[in-house]
């Protein structure tokens, strides 16, 4: 087994903290990313991990065991980090047999054999005998993680591993990097930036804001039921819409700013009780353009138009707010439109005062 288990892990630096109580726990074999924006806390969680940063209070256990004080080459983790950190005076095939300078390799295998097998895995057969400054940023990447991985580790860690290529590579490794975990059936803990990234290749995501665990889920629950406001803003485009409670039994709420109270009345599934006001997410896909026929609807101004090739990115203006949607006609709006909402997509997140 190697589940990884955070209970109330609070770090800090210099006396700030960077870390405020975070509990989660990695399934063996799930492939968990840490998600947020810049000093969130994700790296430092991710290093406390490793062994890199004690915490200030709280455990962590890896496979069972409580790691306080074990060094970070004893607690059988491989690590690849954003600048891969690649030996240069090392050959490819030297790289990645690093770590086996320090255990053997798993299973009845000899050194090379074990290099071996691990770059055909990561489709670098034949290239050992390269230079690390004669690949592509691409390639390192493939290289940084078939030598994390050469010792045979129980957890891999991964720190932002492809920040530095451009996107369109990005998105062919992450593919790469999700089929390799599956393949292995290695517990990963994935930490990066960027929320599409992690609603992609995740098992589930955690989302993580100045040091705390905002919501842990599954990636189609974190994008359609975001459980706080800075969730619901952070992760893909949002419409967060202020509105007033007229009633708890049903659960019902009125945009602001809407004229008509009954054509901006929206059922919805919950409220936070006794809050006056709340703040409704309603995704830019699920307002629909010029669909008079739906339960709410709103005249509006479009503002501005994006071309996206699959579809267009409409900003429009209603009441002095505006909204965002995504739509696939085959012409741009323009002018006065229609936008049809159905309640059954929308989500509160939070009430007056979160």
């Amino acid at each position: 087994m190697s589940e990884v288990i955070l209970e109330d892990v609070s770090v800090s630096f210099d006396g700030v903290p960077a870390l405020r109580d975070v509990s989660l726990s990695v399934s063996d074999g799930e492939f968990f990313t840490l998600v947020g924006p810049s000093g969130c806390g994700k790296t430092t969680t991710l290093r406390t991990v490793a062994g890199f940063e004690e915490p200030d209070t709280g455990t962590v256990e890896i496979g069972g065991v409580d790691v306080a004080g074990v060094p970070p080459e004893d607690r059988n983790v491989g690590i690849v980090f954003q600048n891969y950190a690649l030996f240069p005076h090392m050959s490819v095939r030297e790289n990645v047999a690093y770590g086996l300078r320090y255990r053997d390799p798993p299973g009845d295998v000899d050194d090379d054999e074990r290099v071996d097998n691990l770059l055909e895995l990561v489709d670098m057969a034949g290239m050992g005998e390269r230079d690390p400054e004669e690949l592509s940023g691409g390639q390192q990447q493939r290289i940084a993680l078939a030598r994390a991985l050469a010792p045979g580790p129980e957890v891999l860690l991964l720190d932002e591993p492809l920040s530095a290529l451009d996107a369109r590579l990005r998105e062919r490794l992450r593919v790469v990097i999700r089929d390799l975990q599956q393949e292995l059936g290695i517990t990963t803990i994935y930490v990066t930036h960027d929320q599409a990234e992690a609603l992609a290749i995740s098992d589930r995501v955690a989302v993580m804001h100045d040091g705390r665990v905002e919501q842990i889920g599954r990636p189609e629950a974190i994008y359609r039921e975001p459980a706080s406001r800075f969730v619901a803003e952070f992760v893909g485009d949002n419409n967060l819409l202020e509105g007033a409670v007229v009633s708890t039994d049903p659960p019902q709420v009125r945009l602001a700013g809407g004229g008509d109270e009954q054509a901006t009345t929206i059922a919805v599934d919950s409220l936070p009780s006794e809050n006056e006001r709340v703040t409704l997410s309603i995704r830019p896909e699920d307002v629909r353009l010029g669909d008079a026929s739906a339960p709410i609807t709103l005249s509006a101004t479009v503002d501005t138009v994006e071309f996206l090739g699959d579809a267009y990115r409409v900003h429009c203006r209603w009441d002095d707010q505006s909204v965002l949607v995504k739509y696939t006609g085959d012409a741009a709006p323009e002018g006065t439109v229609t936008l049809g909402i159905d309640p059954e997509t929308v989500t509160v997140v939070g009430g007056e005062g979160s």
